[in-house]
């Protein structure tokens, strides 16, 4: 992206004029008695830097305290997954097989809007940025007794916030009205899954000021796959493939292209003669694997503003969390080479050499449990000014720290094996027969490598915002919001990886980014000059320049209108440009290495040997989109309101590596140009001049070992390269009925249905269509809620619908069929427990039921993995099961 000096220039320039003919007006109109309201009343609702408005041309996506307190969810970033336009693609604690999963290695869980990617949806908490793990934001670090509310803006906002509003913004708006003290306490239950929850908020709010501090502690325990019958590798039964393995204990021992399962007893050389050629043992090849960590939370956040008079108040929020994980994977399973020297070697009958066994280990060493942490914290400090002719100034200044560990200790260490395999010792080697005879110190050995990968960020966040009225217009006052924005990130990327005592390793970058925005809204039309078929026109424009310190700049406006033919009915549309700046770790990436590996050749035979790179690529640019909108809000009657929005996102740039893509070349043909995939002298030029510069092959040897034979290379690096549109429909429907003699009933529906998702690999790739398949968005997504309010008690039944799609990862395309569970809960709540007396007042109690029919997730036949599969998708639908909990709260006032 191009550098507009003059723009941040201007826009400094302008912001700093607002402030001095502000300033420069003596402060001297008449005190008013400030009050609880006034200090508390200054509203900017999310997608508009313009206070007391929403966004012009965006709709909102709104969570309250009643949706927050109703929602099944136990942390915020369950509750937030419940909205339809919410994909769980990516960083997700269930799967992490999607774009930017693989880095997930903390089971941490993100916001995918629309399903267009992980980190292309911005997090903020109370309207500005927050530290993370330099890779995404798990709003799980509020408490949800400390939110106010939650907003969503399901549309590009790059022109008002910057990098990663791509898709959208996801703000945590923290209390700051609480006014005594609100406990809450729950439990719930699932087949061979529980969790539970206990918070408390507390709130004072007295003229002109305010305090609160939420505290929750939240558990949830791990599920296992081996209590889901349906995650399996033989999915014969559903009429799927039987994708059980050969590497299981006892073992297969191969020789060349015959197979000898080894006996359940074992097998020794006086009992060689009883293994049969051409036989298995078959198993899952994830035996007693995870499908969900066991979680535990930690949270804290705080909110305090106090003003002192008139014009001047300070604020601050903040926040600290902790949650740690422990998740079981797969027992390691391996293709072991058991020389004629091991201590313990067998032979099948004929045989006298050198034999290659498939072999799991599950009854020799330990599982490899991973565990780990990830804590955050932060402070917010602000102070805020009115000046005269109502415009108004903020300062704020952020800090803080966060700390992600992920850490396994009994990792397979390879070198140790190929020794112990090969020793004629028997108190030294390893015994792949059955017998489990290897010794206690030469399995510790075996099973000592230990894996650290520790990622800290210190994040500081500067920002000077204004905002106010301009001039006077027949429809109303114009007004502005102009700012600047700092941000100062150290990331320190660390790993350890060998045997026990290998010290961890840090790498260290930096990362600055200077960013001004100005934005203006201008009500053409108003109450004061409204006409025949105008009552409400509004207009909006923003612009925002950053500069990044690392990967250049980017320019990005917005403009947005809305247009109220009637009082009840207003449409709207918005268009803008929006980017994504690349991660740290995808410039520098991991290792700088080259590696050898076989390439399945599309013209079928042997497989094709080349050399993937790995490394840093310091010419990663922003991701870059131009997204527009169109729809309308009607609301004719205080109880009916529907609204609908069509989304149009054109996503370019888009950061992808294909390291690990061994089936690449059957694609060769759409990265012509690119210089990702070379073959014969280009391939060999390229690897000599890497080895030149110190690249080193880290795995694999070259062929006849002379670089000079190489005739295939593939650049695994982050590149810019994919492209997808996306476009679809959101729609949010409302209806409420009152009786006079059973209450009230009120009904919810609301959806996301796409009609296009095209994706291609290469910018000048021709666009594919991807849309309702597997590991994509899907077609359709949507809630429907009946409740019905009956004095003191709700009744609420929610039906979630996950469309039906295509699992085209096989042959045939598999349909795979809807997922339709049905939730129901029941609330008794207020002054009804009078048995109780006083404890009573402000009680709640209630009871929910997820899924209440039991329903499995939809077979889907995909071959077990560590990302789930094994007969379901966890990207589409929910292992856990029928829920059944309980939840008590209780509001001290």
């Amino acid at each position: 992206m191009k550098t507009h000096n003059w723009l941040l220039r201007s826009a400094i320039v302008a912001s700093l004029h607002i402030a001095a003919f502000s300033s420069s007006t003596a402060l001297s109109q008449t005190p008013s008695s400030p009050t609880a309201t006034t200090a508390l009343e200054e509203v900017v609702v999310t997608g508009s830097r313009i206070r007391g408005t929403a966004p012009v041309g965006s709709s909102v996506i709104g969570l309250g305290r009643e949706d927050i307190d109703a929602a099944s969810g136990v942390t915020v970033d369950r509750i937030i997954k419940e909205v339809p336009q919410v994909y769980n693609l990516g960083v997700s604690e269930s799967s992490r097989g999607q774009s930017g999963g693989a880095g997930n290695i903390v089971f941490g869980n993100s916001i995918n809007l629309h399903g267009i990617g992980p980190y292309a949806t911005l997090m903020l908490v109370d309207g500005h940025r927050v530290v993370n793990n330099s890779r995404s934001t798990d709003p799980s670090i509020i408490p949800s007794l400390g939110l106010e509310r939650i907003e969503i803006v399901a549309d590009g906002a790059s022109a008002v916030y910057g990098s990663d509003a791509v898709a959208g913004v996801v703000n945590l708006v923290p209390r700051r009205t609480l006014n005594g003290v609100d406990t809450s306490l729950r439990y719930g239950t699932a087949d061979s899954f529980d969790e539970y929850q206990a918070g408390i908020a507390g709130g004072k709010v007295w003229d002109g000021g305010q305090v609160m501090v939420a505290y929750e502690h939240s558990y949830l325990s791990n599920l296992n796959g081996d209590d889901r019958d349906f995650f399996t590798s033989d999915l014969r039964s559903h009429g799927g493939s039987d994708s059980r393995v050969t590497r299981c204990s006892p073992g297969t021992i191969r020789v060349g292209a015959t197979t000898f399962a080894i006996p359940a007893a074992g097998v020794t050389p006086a009992t060689a003669n009883t293994m049969v050629a051409g036989t298995t043992n078959l198993c899952n090849v994830a035996l007693g694997q995870d499908l969900l960590p066991e979680q535990q939370y930690n949270s804290l956040n705080a909110t305090f503003t106090q003003r002192f008079n008139d014009w001047f108040e300070v604020f601050a929020d903040g926040f600290y969390s902790k949650r740690d994980f422990v998740y079981q994977p797969a027992l390691f399973a391996s293709t072991l080479s058991a020389p004629n020297t091991n201590a313990f070697f067998v032979a099948p009958p004929g045989v006298t050499g050198a034999t290659s066994i498939d072999y799991n280990f599950s009854g020799d060493l330990p599982r490899d449990t991973q565990t780990g942490s990830s804590t955050s914290w932060e402070l917010t400090p602000g102070l805020r000014f009115s000046l005269p002719h109502d415009i108004r100034a903020e300062l704020l200044f952020t800090y803080g720290k966060s700390d992600d560990e992920s850490n396994t200790s009994h990792g397979l260490n390879n070198a140790a094996l190929a020794t112990a395999l090969a020793s004629n010792n028997p108190s030294t080697a390893f015994d792949p027969y059955g017998l489990h005879r290897t010794s206690a110190a030469t399995l510790a050995a075996i099973g000592n490598q230990i894996f650290f990968a520790p990622t800290l960020e210190t994040f500081k966040g500067y920002e000077a915002r204004f905002d106010g009225p301009i001039v006077a217009l027949p429809g109303g006052d114009l007004r502005f919001a102009a700012g600047y924005e700092g941000q100062d990130m150290d990331v320190s990327l660390g790993l350890a990886r060998g045997n026990p005592g290998t010290p961890i390793v840090f790498r260290e970058f930096s990362r600055k980014v200077d960013s001004t925005y100005f934005e203006l809204r201008a009500p053409i039309v108003g109450s004061s000059n409204a006409v025949s078929g105008i009552a409400r026109l509004d207009v909006t424009a923003a612009v925002r320049y950053d500069n990044y310190s690392d990967v250049g700049s980017a320019t990005n406006p917005k403009f947005g209108f809305s247009w109220a033919p009637i009082d009840s009915l207003t449409l709207r549309a918005s268009y803008g440009t929006s980017f994504r700046a690349p991660l740290i770790t995808e410039i520098y990436g991991n290792s700088n290495a080259l590696f050898g590996q076989n390439y399945v050749n599309p013209a079928g035979g042997a497989p094709l040997i080349g050399f993937a790179l790995s490394g840093a690529n310091l010419n990663l640019k922003p991701e870059e989109a131009t997204t527009w909108s169109f729809g309308f809000d009607w609301k004719p009657t205080a109880d009916t309101s529907l609204s609908m929005t069509y989304f149009d996102v054109k996503y370019e740039k888009q950061v992808n590596n294909y390291l690990s893509n061994l089936a690449i070349l059957s694609l060769e043909n759409q990265f012509a140009g690119t210089g990702i995939i070379l073959r014969g002298t280009e391939a060999r030029d390229r690897v000599l001049a890497l080895l030149a510069q110190g690249i080193t092959l880290a795995r694999g040897s070259f062929p006849g070992g002379d670089p000079q034979n190489v005739t295939l290379f593939v650049d695994g690096r982050n590149n810019n390269l994919g492209t997808s549109l996306t476009q679809g429909i959101d729609i949010q429907v409302n209806q409420n009925w009152h009786t006079d003699a059973a209450g009230t009933f009120r009904f919810n529906f609301s959806g996301s249905y796409f009609s296009k998702y095209e994706v291609a690999l290469t910018q000048t790739g021709a666009l594919t269509d991807r849309l309702n398949t597997i590991f994509y968005p899907l077609r359709f997504k949507g809630l429907a809620a009946v409740s019905w309010d009956y004095g003191p008690a709700t009744t609420r039944l929610t039906f979630n619908y996950v469309t039906s799609y295509d699992n085209n990862a096989i042959t045939p395309t598999e349909s795979v069929s809807a997922y339709t569970p049905v939730d129901l809960s029941f609330t008794l709540r207020g002054d009804e427990f009078t048995w109780l007396g006083s404890f009573g007042s402000h009680l709640s109690v209630g009871l929910e039921a997820r899924n209440v029919f039991d329903q499995d997730p939809p077979f889907v036949n995909i071959a077990q993995s560590g990302n789930g599969g094994g007969g379901f998708d966890p990207t589409a639908s929910d292992p856990v099961g029928r829920f059944i909990g309980l939840r008590i709260s209780k509001n001290w006032r």
